[in-house]
Order: structure tokens, then C-alpha cells, then sequence
């Protein structure tokens, strides 16, 4: 495998593995339902979608053609993560879930 490829892979290895883990601290550290929904939703997503492309192209490289199974897994998380965020927001919305005093904003109002 070429050198340039290999860097390529672990950079973007590392630069999931980072917004997988500021998406973790943010799931862990912010104070309510409202705001924890932008860790998992926006980071790790990020996260995810970074490692993904990078095991599409180490296995493009190394395998004979390109691997569109990645692809798909890619595109499948860019779709299905804003829904399901949309959704999991709407439904605490209506469950009018107790926001921290030091959010902003009344989202059922």
C-alpha cells in the first residue's frame, strides 16, 4: 500500500476517533435532554462517517476495486441520523422534558 494512502487512512482515523470523542464528552457534560441531542447527532456522526470513509479507502486500495459497501454505510448514517434526531427532539417536545434554567429558548412555545 503507498505511503500517501496509509497517511491519508490515519489521519482520517484520528480525526473520527476525535469527533467521536468531543461527541462523547458533550453526551456526558451538557445539562439536559435538548442539548445532549447535538453530541451524538452531530459529532459522532462526523466520527463515524470519517472511519467509514477511511476503511472505504484503505480496502479500495487494497482490494481490486472500489468497496461501495462503506459507501452505503455512509450514506445510509448522513440520512437516517437527522431524522432520527428530528424525530427523538419532537417527541421530548412533546413530552415537554424539563430544560436546564441556562438554556435558551422554549421549543414548545
Amino acid at each position: 500500500m503507498p505511503l500517501l494512502v496509509e497517511i491519508l487512512v490515519s489521519l482520517l482515523l484520528l480525526i473520527g476517533s476525535l469527533f467521536m470523542l468531543i461527541g462523547a464528552i458533550g453526551l456526558y457534560r451538557l445539562p439536559d435532554f435538548y442539548t445532549r441531542l447535538h453530541g451524538p447527532t452531530k459529532a459522532t456522526t462526523l466520527g463515524v462517517g470519517a472511519i467509514v470513509i477511511a476503511s472505504l479507502l484503505f480496502f479500495s486500495v487494497r482490494g481490486d476495486s472500489l468497496s461501495l459497501h462503506e459507501l452505503l454505510l455512509t450514506l445510509f448514517l448522513f440520512i437516517t441520523a437527522p431524522v432520527s434526531a428530528h424525530m427523538l427532539a419532537k417527541a421530548a417536545m412533546q413530552l415537554r422534558l424539563k430544560q436546564n434554567e441556562k438554556t435558551q429558548g422554549k421549543p414548545w412555545d
